[in-house]
């Protein structure tokens, strides 16, 4: 699953992705233990030689191509982007084309050349979407309106992948859900306009077919396969009304005609899973603040939904939000699937990896700092990395090998910044299946200077780079001696005689110790002797209730009571203390 968010934070989004070279089966977010990433990949089934994945890098210092495992070359090809200014990059589905955007255009190479074939020339665009089959590139830029465009400006676009030709134009004023959808032959295509859904049919963009338009329309999603083409559509409600998700069966689009439909209250967004062969579909309800107060992260629910018109709630067995996502990529069900399990952002970076046919552990290993991780489509590799801005120091990508053993690490210096890392995909049955193995395979030391932020106190910004002199608390005033009346009257001096009685008793009574539920005199084992000097009766004092912690210590550890180590270091100090309190009563 490939996220469209490149950082796992403490409440990781989540969106569909067809992961290249296998069929994809969706799994709902369920695990709720800090940022869990659950992630099952799958090899194919083929006869050819398997291709090298390339991996494509976005920073600050533009866009490069690099080769996977196990040569790691640049692509020599591939006209490297040094601009500072790129926006986005994308491999299309089938991974027949790879495009990017900069400050100036958006440019689409064929991967099987790395040549450029096609260039647009609209320097505002910041954001892109391939078609299903990799024939369309849809982009998205800012809309004004003008004295000859009351409406706004046309500004989501439709282009031929292969040579960027334009083939139609769209008024589409909101950035959030701009993206075109297409079903998974192409022969449907559907636009959110306003509150309506536009549906078009073998792209042709001149008028719509059909339209979604019994209530208001947030977000839809069309499930993957062919026809008939089923579509779910997230319907929120007004202030003190429910919200609603309806399935639909393209293109019956009255309320009544619905194939499911389910009402839910508390949604500020929602986000919708498919079966990989779209026949069920999980819908996704978070609120930005829980008002419960529960949970800092807000609050997420679940719904489920079939073509078969089934809806239910998915229940948990403990409350709070859903941090995770799962992803099972399937060829073969023969195939033994691994398993990635992940802890990033709250936990330290801990990372297992699990045949799931044997439920055996293969192997484990650690990536702290890890924003970003994700599986290479030849299902050996994956790719964990560090990026801006989610985390600034420490910048870097490494390539992991599922046995464990880290196989390649690119870091990044302080002045660079990483801002997104991903595969090139391919199509269904590229790569060939492989059995699991369980030894780790020859790796690389990991360089301390990656995902290593150095220990330091937090700075500002404004502070950064500056030689800082103060320490802290220097601004804090120690804390003024209440002043001694050298004429304290006789009131005063009675409260004062009062409180050194008080505090004598005090004393008398610590001496006393409860040892099984009776009260017992702390000289059983030690008697105390008093002197004359009153200074050696507080050291007296004080060694003794140093022995009765040791006594109070040694009946917890007789009844089995696990003891911290400073407890034990206590006792040790026993006859030390013995022998000093001797001293002090000769």
């Amino acid at each position: 699953m490939k996220s469209g968010a490149h950082e796992l934070s403490p409440v990781t989004r989540v969106r569909s992705q067809r992961c290249a070279g296998s069929d994809q089966l969706q799994v709902a977010p369920v695990i709720r233990n800090g940022n869990v990433d659950c992630t099952i990949p799958h090899g194919n089934g083929g006869k050819m030689a398997s291709p090298i994945p390339c991996v494509a890098v976005r920073g600050s210092t533009g866009i490069n191509l690099a080769q996977g495992p196990p040569s790691y070359e640049p692509v020599k090809t591939f006209p490297k982007d040094d601009s500072k200014s790129c926006k986005a990059m994308l491999f299309s589905p089938d991974g027949r084309y790879f495009a990017w955007i900069n400050a100036a255009s958006v440019k689409i190479v064929l991967c099987e050349t790395w040549k450029i074939v096609a260039e647009i020339a609209r320097p505002k665009i910041c954001s892109i979407q391939f078609s299903t089959h990799s024939t369309y590139l849809a982009t998205w830029e800012p809309s004004f309106v003008t004295q000859t465009s009351s409406q706004g400006t046309q500004n989501l676009h439709i282009w031929k992948s292969e040579n960027g030709e334009l083939v139609h134009s769209f008024v589409q004023k909101k950035q959030i859900n701009w993206e075109p959808q297409w079903s998974s032959d192409e022969k449907l295509c559907g636009l959110l306009n306003g509150a309506n859904v536009l549906l078009y049919e073998d792209n042709n963009f001149d008028r719509y077919v059909h339209k979604i338009s019994v209530a208001k329309v947030a977000k839809f999603s069309i499930a993957p396969g062919n026809a008939p083409y089923h579509i779910l559509c997230y319907m929120p409600g007004k202030p003190g009304q429910p919200s609603f998700g309806r399935l639909f069966q393209y293109p019956k689009f009255e309320i009544g005609e619905a194939l499911a439909s389910k009402s839910f209250f508390q949604a500020d967004r929602v986000d919708i899973y498919w079966h990989q062969r779209g026949t069920n579909a999980l819908l996704m309800a978070s609120t930005e603040v829980d008002k419960s107060g529960a949970s800092y992260y807000g609050k997420q629910t679940l719904h489920y939904f079939s073509t078969k018109g089934d809806t239910a709630m998915v229940t948990f067995s403990k409350e709070g939000p859903i941090h995770a996502k799962i992803t099972i990529c399937i060829n073969f069900l023969d195939y033994c699937a691994l398993l990635l399990l992940a802890g990033f952002g709250n936990l330290r970076g801990g990372i297992e990896l699990w045949d799931i046919a044997n439920r055996k552990l293969i192997a484990k290993t650690d990536a702290p700092d890890t924003t970003l991780l994700q599986w290479s489509p030849d299902g050996e590799h994956f790719v964990t990395a560090t990026t801006a801005p989610r985390l600034r120091i420490g910048n870097g990508f490494k390539i992991w090998h599922y046995t464990g053993s880290l196989v390649y690490q690119r870091p990044w210096n302080n002045q660079e910044e990483l801002w997104e890392v991903t595969w090139q995909n391919f199509p269904l049955n590229t790569f060939q299946q492989k059995p699991i193995s369980y030894k780790a395979v020859e790796g690389i030391v990991s360089s301390p200077s990656q995902s290593q932020a150095p220990k330091e106190a937090y700075r500002p910004p404004c502070a950064r780079g500056q030689n800082i002199t103060f320490k802290l608390h220097d601004d804090i005033e120690p804390p003024s001696k209440p002043a001694v009346d050298s004429n304290p009257s006789k009131a005063a001096l009675k409260m004062k005689k009062n409180r050194e009685a008080k505090k004598a008793k005090k004393e008398l009574e610590s001496n006393n110790s409860t040892v099984n539920g009776q009260v017992t005199s702390a000289t059983t084992s030690v008697k105390m002797e008093l002197t004359d000097d009153p200074e050696k009766n507080k050291k007296i004092k004080k060694v003794k209730s140093k022995l009765d912690q040791i006594s109070k210590l040694k009946e917890q550890l007789k009844s089995g009571k696990q003891l911290e180590i400073n407890q034990l270091d206590k006792i040790k100090k026993e006859d030390e203390l013995l022998k000093e309190l001797e001293e002090l009563t000769l």
